[in-house]
């Protein structure tokens, strides 16, 4: 246990962020399992509007360090790539 009292801030301060970087991830998965999902189902509007909000969300993420920009990055090319082949077999 530390001694300093600023250690234990930072360590409350570590806690809050650790819960506030886990909470974002954990909100990356579930939209983009979600748009996975309409991409499968063929509803391709709502994709397309839900795949706006999902690179902007990926893109914030990235601005704040949680995830890497390659990642961020990787990620929405692979999602935009996935709805355009989706819209082209339609």
């Amino acid at each position: 246990m530390p001694n300093k009292h600023a250690a234990l801030k930072q360590i409350r301060k570590d806690r809050s962020r650790r819960q506030q970087n886990q909470a974002l991830r954990s909100e990356l998965s579930t939209l983009t399992k979600r748009l996975v999902g309409l991409l499968s189902g063929r509803k391709l509007d709502e994709a397309a509007a839900l795949l706006r909000n999902v690179a902007k969300k990926y893109d914030h993420a990235a601005t704040k360090g949680v995830i890497h920009r390659n990642t961020a990055s990787r990620t929405k090319s692979r999602l935009t790539l996935r709805l355009n082949q989706a819209a082209a077999k339609s």
